[in-house]
């Protein structure tokens, strides 16, 4: 597969792991509860290697123009490809400012998540497909951008009764047979009937992933970002 897969991994993982994925993401590297930079930065990093900001410590009053400096002495230090600012607080005017200096600031890609990216020129960074909607249909609102894609196993159960349909994400570790495959969501399901309610459990593993992501490649995803645990791809 030519798309590039970004493995994301927490120090921990970086420095224990036997073998360094092609390309892995630096993770959990945040706005500092106590100053106005960022914490966690990494002090050593493969060259290439994604630098994933997220927005889990809410922002306060960090100044936009000291996390640019943090970052452009990151990347001419240890080099890395690209930045990712994963932000998944919606609304914030100086999570925005961030987001806004970084992307036409930093001489190097940086993707930001859709709460961010409209106003904006970068990459979006989207997440996964809920199982029961199509890849295609999940980027058409973004097809004139170029976007990077969350990678992630998922499973979801749909209940089906004279109401409608509930949809919910859920966690399960197997599927009873029978098993069904469905290629155009890449997934696995299994359908549970009773009086009330069809019940269908869809589930999203490692080849359905692979699946999803060679179609991701030919709808114009130029890069995935998943949990190095997880996919491990």
């Amino acid at each position: 597969m030519a798309l590039r897969c970004y493995l994301a991994m927490t120090a921990a993982e970086m420095g224990s792991a036997e073998v360094i994925p092609a390309f892995p993401g630096w993770m959990a590297c945040h706005f500092s509860s106590y100053g106005l930079g960022l914490s966690n930065l990494p002090a050593s990093l493969p060259e290439g290697a994604m630098v994933i900001l997220n927005d889990r410590t809410p922002i306060h009053g960090h100044d936009p123009a000291l996390i640019l400096d943090q970052l452009s002495a990151l990347l001419e230090q240890q080099k890395p490809g690209c930045f990712l600012l994963d932000f998944q607080r919606p609304g914030q005017a100086q999570t925005a400012a961030v987001a806004k200096c970084l992307t036409e600031q930093l001489p190097c890609p940086v993707a930001v998540t859709e709460y961010y990216a409209g106003a904006l020129s970068c990459p979006i960074f989207l997440p996964p497909p809920p199982l029961h909607i199509p890849l295609a249909e999940h980027l058409s609102p973004w097809e004139e951008r170029e976007i990077w894609l969350e990678a992630a196993t998922d499973a979801e159960t749909i209940t089906v009764t004279a109401e409608g349909s509930r949809f919910a994400p859920t966690v399960i570790e197997t599927l009873d047979e029978p098993i069904f495959t469905d290629s155009t969501l890449h997934c696995r399901y299994h359908i549970s009937l009773t009086e009330e309610a069809a019940v269908f459990t869809l589930l999203r593993e490692g080849p359905e992933l692979t699946a999803l992501l060679a179609e991701a490649e030919t709808l114009g995803v130029t890069q995935a970002v998943g949990l190095y645990q997880q996919l491990k791809l």
